[in-house]
């Protein structure tokens, strides 16, 4: 089964636009979060969580909310690295990851139940979502989204190209 995580993206510093955030990640095809820590302890912690980010399978799901409430899927398709532009530290998104993003939201009321209470308990950690069907409700909208009519054809009738 292929993992699925909750990705908000958001800083842990209010004064960044958490939409600006979002909207870098798509624009470019990424997938992370922040270089920013306030207390002292928290530098060990950060280490942390890049080190498991860093190795999250490639194909695994993630899912982000915008500030609209709209929900975004996206798939990790590439290697951990650090976005050292200076683009990237104004939004506070420099710990990342290549990551395709179906190309329209989801509207909530068919975003899978542990994807929306996962985002209800707020939170700004990049985490896993525990559920039995969590996998397979994310893979159905993923190739729902991503697959076009033509391939659906295809698919349905045994065709190749």
């Amino acid at each position: 089964m292929v993992a699925v995580y909750r990705a908000p993206m958001r800083s842990r510093n209010d004064a960044v636009e958490h939409q600006a955030t979002i909207d870098r990640a798509r624009r470019l095809a990424l997938c992370g979060f922040g270089q920013y820590v306030d207390r002292s302890g928290e530098q060990e912690r950060l280490v942390r969580r890049v080190g498991r980010f860093a190795e999250v399978d490639e194909g695994s799901f993630v899912w982000t909310r915008d500030t609209d409430g709209w929900f975004w899927l996206g798939r990790i398709s590439g290697s951990y690295f650090y976005d050292a532009d200076e683009t990237a530290a104004a939004v506070d998104l420099v710990h990342t990851r290549p990551c395709e993003w179906a190309p329209m939201p989801v509207l909530e009321q068919d975003v899978p139940t542990a994807v929306v209470a996962t985002f209800r308990r707020g939170g700004r950690n990049f985490q896993e979502i525990h559920h039995r069907s969590i996998s397979e409700e994310t893979q159905r909208i993923w190739d729902a989204r991503t697959t076009q009519p033509d391939d659906r054809d295809r698919k349905r009738t045994g065709q190749t190209l």
